[in-house]
Parts: structure tokens; sequence; C-alpha cells
């Protein structure tokens, strides 16, 4: 027996070793993260929480800080200027920045399937393009639904003179439709469409424009260009766990919205944070990617994007480029 002793000491020493490693890692202070939200919390935001509620980002080293936003183009500011680590926005919002110079990029498009539509009450019995005919409609002057508005009665064969619009901001919309001065209004539909839902008590019937054929890429992840470099390791664990929140969303959009609520209890009410988050999920794939995983978007997708955007969105065709200048797949799981 003693003479076993040295060699059952050298197998626990090397047993300790072994195991170093591994604590050591667990032991490593986590990278802190902020990601800064397009706007103040609706159901589209809710998979982030799950992911933090699930310990995805903390299993991938990430102490996540989530912050609401004022607007795609302020979250842009911000994560050119580094205040932000990671922005969830309107990816045309970001390629119109970077085509004129901002440092930024996409790695990785979650809303494949544009959620602009034009949207009134059920009970109106609007559920067509062909139904807008005669009809009021809302729209904020300027903004990327107002942009993409012509288009989509173009394809749908309407003419302008054949729709009465009213203007106003985002409030003026969602009042105008309240109180009867316009039938529909232009909005996403998992963010206007739960909004008038929830001030009414009413349900809502959406005419999303990708049904149309009009579509544009839209919410996805920004970062910095020169995090990519700098940081590659850290891009792909908070891509990683994004994508694994983005999945778990999409099997429970309760769970998501539960996750979000007990973070912020004033988010929303409950049950149309669910069918907006529904909604969402319904925007994740397009044909194209449909047996992909979240945020992998199809390059052609992003090409027709930049298409629109130089036709009606205001981009100079001198800075148009290619999808891969503004979108990257690198960095995903």
């Amino acid at each position: 027996m003693k003479k076993l002793l040295p060699s059952l000491l050298a197998a626990a020493a090397l047993a300790t070793f072994a195991i170093a490693p591994a604590q050591a890692q667990g032991d490593k202070p986590k990278d802190k993260v902020t990601l800064m939200l397009n706007w103040y919390l609706y159901s589209e935001h809710a998979p982030f929480f799950l992911g933090k509620e699930k310990g995805f980002y903390a299993e991938e080293g990430i102490d996540l800080d989530i912050q609401e936003g004022r607007g795609s183009a302020v979250t842009a500011q911000a994560v050119a200027a580094k205040s932000a680590t990671f922005g969830y926005i309107d990816v045309t919002t970001m390629i119109k920045a970077a085509a004129k110079g901002a440092p930024l990029k996409s790695t990785g498009v979650l809303f494949q399937v544009s959620p602009m539509s034009v949207m009134g009450f059920t009970e109106k019995n609007i559920k067509t393009p062909k139904d807008i005919i005669g009809k009021t409609v809302a729209v904020t002057p300027g903004d990327s639904m107002s942009q993409m508005w012509p288009l989509f009665l173009k394809v749908n064969n309407i003419t302008a003179d054949q729709v009465k619009i009213v203007s106003g901001d985002g409030q003026t919309k969602l009042n105008a439709v309240t109180n009867g001065q316009a039938d529909l209004l232009l909005g996403y539909v998992m963010d206007q469409a739960i909004k008038l839902q929830d001030a009414t008590g009413k349900p809502v019937t959406p005419i999303r424009f990708a049904d149309s054929g009009v579509n544009q890429i839209s919410s996805g992840i920004i970062t910095n260009k020169n995090l990519l470099t700098e940081n590659p390791d850290l891009v792909k664990r908070f891509m990683r766990a994004s994508t694994k929140a983005a999945e778990a969303a999409e099997k429970s959009p309760e769970a998501a919205v539960d996750a979000m609520l007990k973070a912020n209890p004033k988010a929303g009410v409950r049950d149309t944070l669910i069918v907006g988050m529904k909604q969402s999920v319904a925007l994740y794939h397009t044909k194209e990617t449909a047996n992909q995983r979240p945020y992998r978007v199809a390059m052609k997708n992003v090409s027709d994007s930049l298409d629109l955007l130089v036709q009606y969105g205001g981009m100079d065709a001198s800075t148009r480029g290619k999808p891969e200048d503004y979108v990257t797949l690198d960095f995903l799981p």
C-alpha cells in the first residue's frame, strides 16, 4: 500500500490541475455588454429578456445590460460612438448611416419580412389592398413607411387619388383611427397594431406590405465595425446567445413576454404583447431562410432592400455598394 501512495498522490494532483482550467473559466469576469434597443419596450424585444433570464448570455461570459432606445437613428449614433456595444434597430436605417461613413455593420437580421402595414379595426372589414380604395389613411410624412406607401399602392394598382391621406406623428395617427377621423394608419404589425388594440380593446387587422411584394429587411443587430476586428470572439458569443434567445422565443412567445414583463412590469399588457410576439416571430424568415437559424438573412433580400432604398428611400445610388458592405453572417453560429 505504501508503494502505491505516490502514484495516488500524482493522480490526485493531475485531477486537480485538470479541474482548475474549467474553474478558472467559470470564475473569469464577464464582459459587460450594452444592447441598446430601437425604441421603448414592446413585443419584438422580448427574446433578449428571455435569453438573459435563461442564462444564455451569462453562459457566453456576457453580463448583458438591455437599454431602451429613442429611435433607430439615435441608437445607430450611440453604437457608432461606442457608447453602446450593440444595437437592435431597423437595419435599413443603419445602412443609410453607413453609406454616409458611419462605422457600422449588421451582424444578423432578425426581421427578414417587413413589419410595415396599413391597419384598421377588424370591424371595418378592410382585409385586402383593394378594400383600402375610398378610405382615409393616417400617415407620418417622411418616415420609412410613408416612403414605401407609393410603391405599395402602385403594385396593387391603386392610384393616389383613390385614397385620402391625413398626416400626423405616431400618436396623432393612433388618435385619428381611434376617434374615427381615419379608417386606417401606416404602422408596424407588432407595434402600432398592438398599441391600437391596447388603447381600445378592439381587434385590429393589418395588411402587410410584404404580402404584396414590397419587402425590406427590418430589425437586426448592429455593432461598430471596429469591434469586429478588435474582439471578434465577443461578437460571436453575443450572436450565439441571441440566436438561442430568438429560437426559444419562437418555441414559446408566452415565455418571452413573461421574461420581459418580469424585468419591466410596465412594458405592456400581457395578452396583446403575446399577440405581438407571435406576429414578430412570423417575420423571422423568408422562404429562402425558412430552414435556417434566426438572423441568417439571404443576401439577395439585402440586395433587394438596397435597391428599394435607392429608388424610394433617399439613398444615393453612388453609395449603394454590395450587401456584404453592410451585413455579415460570419459571426453567426
